[in-house]
């Protein structure tokens, strides 16, 4: 069967009430579908879109919208709907989406995917994310691909093909950025911090904001890095060109970048097509822990909103409320943690401010209610701006006592405080510590 080609609007009207459909997100969020959707909202009722980290402000999820979204991952669309009852979150492994909808556990009525201009041969790249879009047009009853010129042809395991697709609508439309916020001393702290744990040769991972970009500053000198990551930025861009990232010391996809998402600047994108360098896989093998374990001297690094004492992680809510999601970061940190020489890395600033004051990311006990994403028994290191934390082998006592070594020094005497009503510390070490005041 070949393709219809149609319009926008001949395309969101075939959006039925009660149906599911599939979004890709990110820099590939399907805008003009969305947008188009709008002037179609008496059949959107009991509708539900599924996906990941939407981006732009079409069909906002506002209280009373008649439809709703199911997220694998919140992001600032998301946010805007998760206390509403439009928006709901479905605490899920990066690493395990496509598999959740490979198994019919949430049957998809429609796929909705943003890609490149089909090839000669009628193969289309997902581009710029391929998390879980292709699982969904491999196993949805029917897909709309918007043809987008402005999406690059990204290689890997990122194509689908006409045949696959039930219709097509050519669009021209501007891929969504991510512009650098130059990063503060702090993070330039942080950054070299993380930066004297990584050795030539090593292969990295590394999140979205200025944390990693900080580090990848700092990497002036190193040689001969590789990448395996979830997300692709455009800091890359820089140590590509310095030489410092090459790939040639990869055990696995050697002297390639690997990723299953992308976000940045016009120039990453354009970087990325039709370039052989790159490849985009989808997450079940991109963050699939025996895969990424396949790299010797891998280095994971992700950021966290909290510590605790003992090493326990929150990075996807602030006490009851939901804020992110698991995202990546157990998937790299375990799979870093069984590579051969890996280092898993949580990086955080040592404070935060929060309408004006300032908290300390490291607490005594995590916000009631917050969710423990990477447990402590996953912790190797915690780094701030003040130091390393090596948790590895470390007692409860012995881990409480390195973390408030790298807390910010204002906090230091509460944490110690803390610590001792936790029991973590005898009642003489809390005694002695009020005598030396």
């Amino acid at each position: 069967m070949h393709a219809l080609s149609v319009t926008l609007e001949e395309a969101a009207s075939w959006i039925q009430p009660y149906a599911r459909v599939f979004l890709s997100g990110n820099a590939a969020t399907p805008t003009p579908f969305l947008e188009a959707l709008e002037s179609h909202l008496h059949s959107l009722k009991g509708v539900e879109f599924c996906g990941l980290l939407q981006m732009g402000t079409a069909l906002k999820p506002v209280a009373g919208s008649p439809f709703h979204y199911r997220s694998f991952f919140l992001g600032p669309h998301d946010r805007m709907g998760i206390g509403n009852g439009v928006v709901d979150y479905v605490p899920i492994f990066l690493s395990e989406i496509p598999k959740l909808i490979r198994s019919g556990h949430i049957p998809l009525d429609w796929a909705v995917v943003m890609v490149s201009p089909p090839d000669p041969h009628g193969y289309m790249s997902l581009g710029t994310e391929v998390i879980a879009s292709k699982a969904a047009v491999e196993n949805a009853a029917r897909t709309i691909a918007l043809i987008n010129p402005h999406m690059p042809r990204v290689h890997g395991d990122a194509f689908i093909h006409m045949s696959q697709v039930f219709a097509t609508v050519d669009i021209d439309h501007p891929l969504p950025t991510l512009e650098e916020i130059p990063f503060t001393e702090v993070e330039q702290k942080l950054g070299h911090n993380i930066a004297s744990l990584i050795e030539d040769g090593d292969t990295l991972q590394l999140g979205i904001g200025n944390i990693p970009n900080a580090v990848l500053h700092a990497l002036k000198g190193k040689k001969d890095l590789g990448l395996h990551t979830e997300m692709v930025s455009t800091a890359i861009l820089n140590a590509l060109k310095e030489g410092i990232i090459t790939g040639s010391r990869k055990t696995l996809h050697p002297e390639k970048i690997i990723g299953t998402l992308m976000l940045g600047s016009r120039e990453l994108y354009d970087f990325a097509h039709d370039n052989p360098l790159l490849e985009m896989h989808p997450s079940d093998y991109v963050n699939n822990p025996m895969v990424i374990a396949q790299n010797r001297h891998m280095v994971a690094i992700n950021t966290a909103l909290e510590v605790d004492l003992t090493g326990q992680v929150c990075a996807d809510s602030i006490g009851t409320r939901m804020y992110s999601g698991f995202g990546g970061q157990l998937d790299f940190m375990r799979g870093a943690a069984m590579s051969e020489g890996g280092k898993p890395i949580i990086a955080v600033t040592s404070t935060a401010n929060v309408k004006g004051v300032m908290h300390s990311r490291i607490t005594p006990l995590l916000k009631p209610g917050s969710g423990v994403v990477t447990t402590r028994g996953d912790v190797r290191y915690v780094v701030t701006e003040y130091g390393i934390a090596d948790l590895y082998g470390k007692t409860l006592s012995e881990r409480a006592e390195a973390l408030i070594h790298v807390a910010h020094p204002d906090f230091r005497e509460t944490l110690h405080k803390g610590a001792w009503d936790r029991g973590l510390f005898p009642r003489s070490m809390h005694l002695g510590l009020q005598t030396q005041r």
